[in-house]
């Protein structure tokens, strides 16, 4: 269980720091100190919090049908509140505020199915998800009230589409009405099920078929086409206080959403844009951002594997890049893939074979491991409450990647700080007019508050 208490620190700071071996995990600092700066001198980070930017939701992963099916079936009762604490209380735990669900299957299902798969009947029908997903919603919701849930369709119901098959193919344009149909009686059930849903995307990565798991590509024409005749206004009058959010696709085509919110009447009914990881870099959120700055940011999807390298490796890439690299480019809210899958990396249906979860949940015993990534999104998650905006932090040694937070005019201000350099080194950082100097070895991530 993730313990982060700390004395009180006599400078009034707290931080907690994970070397890069990980032999320390978000472990309590006891150097930290306050420091004079030189007169016309300013500290290595500098930090303005009257420079204010987006306003957080929060950090999360993704309920799939695997982690759900593994949260409901293979822990006890006590193990699984116990893990539920831990991972989405706001005093208690590490305080997980977002978190993505599919529509239907993904490639983390145990089958392939949508929640219309009757030709001729778009409703949906969410008996699927009744029997592990909801609860587990439900139980994450009882812990943290304000959790933000984000769903996605890998693909429309089969009978929708050019394929004929959920795997691979098109949304047929007679269909659009249907598909429309099908994504608004989804919400409006889930919400009488006791899961409000807060945001919908049309379609999980948009320009890819995959092989052997459910998918549909829907270029921008098409999705502007379908949002603005069909879903944007039927979202508008049966389900207003749903958010829709365009691309959920990759930084290296930023032309694609750029391009839907382009079209002036789909526009309108468009609130924000979803990123994943897997190809490209994380400044294209800002390059859309700054193209179309009333629409909001959200990072909803990146996984982890075999593929990510040592542990160092691992937890350096995740924190850099999910954590400070989309919170400096604009992102509201960030979301991991699959929370927990088992000792297979799985279970799943086609996709990825060599993913893994936030945790891994041993399928025999019920053990808990956490992973890399898990301490990565704890040390932003813990300590960057739901409402903080994102504040100013400007370092000119290009060693220090930082991203600062502060929750109310003056309320508590959080820092996050990799030290890249060669070797470890004594950081001092502030305002200017107060000042504290911490010690972070080669390659550790600390989280200060004060």
């Amino acid at each position: 269980l993730l313990s982060v208490s700390a004395s009180a620190n006599p400078a009034g700071v707290e931080g907690w720091l994970t070397t890069a071996d990980g032999s320390r995990k978000l472990s309590p600092m006891e150097d930290v100190k306050v420091v004079q700066i030189a007169k016309g001198q300013n500290p290595d980070i500098v930090i303005n919090t009257q420079k204010r930017f987006q306003k957080i939701a929060g950090f999360g992963a993704s309920i799939t049908d695997a982690s759900a099916y593994l949260i409901q079936t293979k822990l006890s009762e006590n193990a699984r509140q116990a893990l539920m604490r831990e991972l989405f209380s706001r005093s208690a735990g590490l305080g997980f505020s977002v978190t993505r669900i599919t529509i239907g299957a993904s490639d983390f299902s145990q089958s392939h199915y949508s929640y219309a798969d009757v030709p001729g009947n778009p409703l949906a029908d969410i008996a699927p998800a009744r029997t592990h997903l909801i609860p587990t919603l439900k139980t994450m919701r009882a812990i943290n009230p304000q959790l933000k849930i984000i769903a996605t369709p890998w693909s429309a119901p089969a009978w929708m589409k050019t394929s004929g098959s959920l795997i691979k193919g098109r949304l047929k344009p007679e269909n659009y009405g249907d598909f429309a149909r099908y994504l608004v009686s989804y919400t409006i059930a889930m919400r009488k099920a006791g899961v409000p849903i807060d945001m919908l995307t049309i379609q999980n990565e948009p320009h890819f078929e995959p092989e052997n798991y459910p998918g549909m590509r829907v270029e921008p024409a098409e999705r502007a086409a379908f949002i603005s005749g069909h879903l944007g206004p039927k979202m508008r009058r049966e389900i207003p206080g749903t958010k829709l959010l365009d691309w959920d696709h990759n930084w290296d085509q930023p032309e694609s959403p750029t391009a839907v919110l382009s079209d002036h009447t789909a526009a309108r009914y468009i609130d924000g844009v979803a990123w994943h990881c897997y190809a490209g870099e994380v400044a294209a959120q800002s390059l859309v951002r700054d193209r179309f700055p009333k629409k909001e940011t959200w990072f909803t999807e990146c996984a982890a594997g075999q593929w990510s390298g040592n542990w160092e490796k691992a937890f350096n890439w995740s924190v850099r890049n999910l954590i400070i690299g989309t919170t400096r480019n604009w992102a509201k809210g960030v979301v991991m893939w699959n929370l927990a899958l088992d000792e297979n990396n799985g279970p799943h249906l086609g996709g990825c074979g060599n993913c893994r979860g936030l945790v891994t949940i041993n399928s025999k015993n019920g053990d808990v491991t956490r992973e890399p990534e898990y301490y990565a999104f704890a040390h932003a998650s813990k300590f960057v409450r739901s409402g903080a905006d994102r504040v100013a932090s400007y370092s000119g040694d290009k060693h220090l990647e930082t991203v600062a937070f502060q929750y109310g005019k003056r309320g508590q201000t959080t820092l996050i700080v990799y030290n890249g350099g060669p070797a470890e080194r004594t950081v001092t950082f502030g305002d200017g007019k107060s000042n504290y100097a911490a010690t972070l070895p080669k390659g550790a991530v600390a989280t200060l508050i004060w």
